[in-house]
């Protein structure tokens, strides 16, 4: 619960809430200020929930972060008594509930952002039924359905581009620099159709090209997978030599262990593990639930200022002062054979906790051994990534390092000539620039002398003639290298061609044999089809007509049976009532008073008695009514009058009463005016 609360408090003291709470202060605050503070939370994550809860009622309040949490799929715990728990704790801002909905809410805002900006578009609006037998209603809720299934779309296309890292910006570069390169494409292919089509036979050229290339392709795919199955062997072999040296290792412990020494192993960590399991780890344990539950405790009690929590140290001190009293009261009283006990609970305790100690450093020792060969394993592999092969050992190791002191021999001689062709290369470069200036120079000079003569230009034009001349005799000899190289390839071609021709003719003609067999194959599995098919027709109508007396069967059966179980219940019914006439019979007939008194006959006898007696009673006092109906409704009367006398009585006296009291008042004032 102490982390809870802190993971909030940091959480609200973080953008955009800025609370600058802490602990104390945050366990200080009061419902309202709770109920704001979750409220406040929830507009982060919906804004339509911004709202000042005291400007609404507090079941308003309930009632929409209920409906919120629920669109966030917030799962309180417990059960359903401890959901109407949750609902009354919510009202009334209680801590134990606001608090892990806070922990909740902040542990995964922008998830439940996500989620609430998609409840607005997502929720389905449930229409009634006797709504949606309207066509209007209908086609419009069918609208709805659809545009939520293509905003559902939509969304996940969006996430989709949002995660594949690609930005529009790239995109188009991409395709603008795609564009620019098919059309160079375009281009080129129109040239060289250009220069092709004057070639005779071009067509099937190309065709003979394009198979070339394929089988070129294909041969650099079987070469791609003959080096890889190559690798694959070599890193086969590489594994088979490290578990043969593993497996070495492994016969040379065994050799050179003992049964005793195993043992002995054995029984060390066997006593180990003992110790940890029944003494060190429930020591812990115990005192981890103690620690646990003293801070229950504290969390459970209210805040603290710096008053309280000075007074508590007091306490403490008062307490510690007394506990160190009685010690000494205790260390006096002990007696000569007490202080030797104490001596050896001492060596006791002393030897106790060194053996505490040695069995945390060997449980220390044993979890950095085991860190370190987790380290060892994740180097290996990411040596393995990056060098693709594992870590060398022994003889391996020795014969790596004798390569590579080769290797270094071979770099260094290397080394040295590259250092002599460098200085080679500085005097070359030195000679081509002074022959550059001394170029330069002549030329200067050759113009000089042109101007003079008035042939300016002529050297200049003599170069530009020869290198024209020296490109063009190149390009000659390249179209005729490229005319020789085409007339070989077409050669090339057709001789493969026949003997491709060559090599595929007895699979021709076994192929024409195989073909005229199929075609009588498939001649005779459409007539069999057709047999079939016939017979499967027949056979269904004749399992459809049996079927239907089945059918019928079962249905003539069930009547009778249903019509056999009724007479079977008529019957059971019919021997009952027999049996029970016989037996009332027998009750009639007998001669004992008190077995014909259990007869039903006698029974309903006596009933009917009984109510005749009852009727006549009845009777009787609806006679002694009827006599003195008059009489009463007179007296009634009579005492109905009697009452509207005395209240006219009671109006009277009360009227005199009050005229009276109003001549009196009448009279005081005339003699006080006579006073006067």
């Amino acid at each position: 619960m102490s982390d809870q609360i802190q993971f909030i408090v940091e959480k609200l003291n973080q953008e955009p809430f800025r609370k600058n709470y802490n602990l104390i202060t945050f366990d200080s605050l009061e419902a309202v200020q709770l109920l704001q503070l979750l409220s406040d939370v929830l507009g982060e994550i919906d804004p339509k929930h911004a709202v000042d809860i005291r400007e609404e009622l507090p079941e308003q309040t309930a009632k929409r972060m209920l409906s919120l949490l629920g669109i966030l799929k917030y799962k309180p715990p417990g059960s359903i008594s401890d959901l109407s728990a949750f609902r009354q704790g919510l009202v009334t801002g209680s801590k134990p509930v606001i608090h892990p909905v806070l922990y909740w809410l902040l542990q995964r805002t922008n998830e439940l952002k996500k989620r609430a900006y998609l409840a607005r578009f997502l929720v389905k609006l449930e229409v009634p039924a006797e709504f949606l037998q309207d066509d209007t209603v209908a086609d419009i809720n069918k609208q709805y359905e659809e545009l939520m299934e293509a905003f559902k779309n939509l969304h996940k296309e969006c996430e989709q581009l949002k995660t594949s890292g690609l930005s529009t910006a790239e995109i188009r570069r991409d395709i603008s620099a795609m564009e620019e390169e098919k059309d160079q494409l375009i281009k080129r292919v129109e040239r060289l159709k250009k220069r092709v089509e004057t070639v005779q036979n071009h067509p099937r050229m190309l065709e003979l090209a394009r198979q070339l290339r394929l089988e070129k392709e294909r041969e650099e795919s079987l070469a791609q997978q003959k080096q890889e199955q190559k690798n694959q062997l070599f890193h086969a072999e590489q594994r088979l030599q490290r578990a043969q040296l593993q497996l070495k290792e492994m016969h040379h412990a065994v050799a050179d262990s003992k049964p005793e020494s195993l043992m002995k192993k054995l029984e060390e960590e066997i006593n180990f593990n003992s110790y940890l399991a029944t003494e060190k780890i429930p020591r812990e344990l115990e005192s981890k639930k103690n620690s646990v539950y003293f801070l229950q405790k504290v969390v459970a009690e209210p805040a603290m200022s710096q008053s309280d929590l000075s007074v508590l140290e007091i306490k403490i001190n008062e307490v510690n002062a007394q506990i160190n009293q009685l010690i000494e009261k205790r260390m006096m009283k002990y007696e000569p054979i007490d202080s030797k006990f104490s001596m050896y609970r001492q060596q006791a305790s002393i030897i106790s906790r060194k053996k505490e100690a040695k069995a945390e450093e060997l449980q220390a020792a044993k979890e950095e051994m085991s860190s370190t060969e987790r380290q060892m394993l994740q180097k290996t592999s990411q040596a393995q990534e990056l060098e693709g092969s594992e870590v060398l050992k022994g003889d391996e190791f020795k014969l790596y390092v004798n390569k590579l002191r080769s290797k270094s021999t071979f770099y260094k001689k290397k080394r040295l000539e590259i250092a002599e062709i460098t200085a080679e290369y500085g005097i070359l470069q030195r000679t081509e620039e002074l022959l550059k200036q001394r170029h330069e120079a002549i030329q200067q000079q050759l113009q000089a002398i042109e101007d003079k003569k008035g042939i300016s230009g002529y050297s200049y034009t003599q170069e530009e003639l020869e290198r024209v001349s020296a490109v063009k005799s190149e390009m000659d000899e390249m179209k005729g290298r490229t005319l020789d190289n085409m007339s070989e390839m077409v050669k090339k071609l057709n001789a493969m061609v026949a003997e491709k021709k060559a090599s595929l003719a007895p699979v021709i003609k076994e192929l024409r044999q195989l073909r005229q067999k199929c075609q009588e194959l498939t001649q005779e599995c459409d007539e069999k089809k057709i047999q079939y098919d016939s017979c499967a027709a027949g056979l269904e109508s004749n399992r459809s007509t049996l079927e239907q007396e089945v059918k019928g069967l079962l249905e003539e059966c069930a009547q009778e049976e249903s019509n056999y179980r009724y007479i079977n219940c008529m019957k059971r019914n019919l021997e009952i009532q027999l049996q029970r006439a016989k037996e009332e019979m027998k009750l009639y007939i007998s001669s004992d008073p008190q077995e014909r008194r259990k007869a039903i006959r006698e029974q309903y006898t006596r009933m009917i008695l009984e109510q005749e007696n009852l009727g006549k009673k009845l009777r009787e006092k609806q006679k002694v009514v009827r006599e003195s109906h008059g009489p009463n409704m007179k007296q009634i009367r009579m005492w109905q009058d009697f009452e509207q006398l005395m209240e006219c009585k009671r109006e009277c006296f009360l009227k005199q009463q009050n005229q009276t009291a109003i001549g009196q008042v009448i009279q005081e004032g005339g003699k006080d005016r006579l006073v006067l």
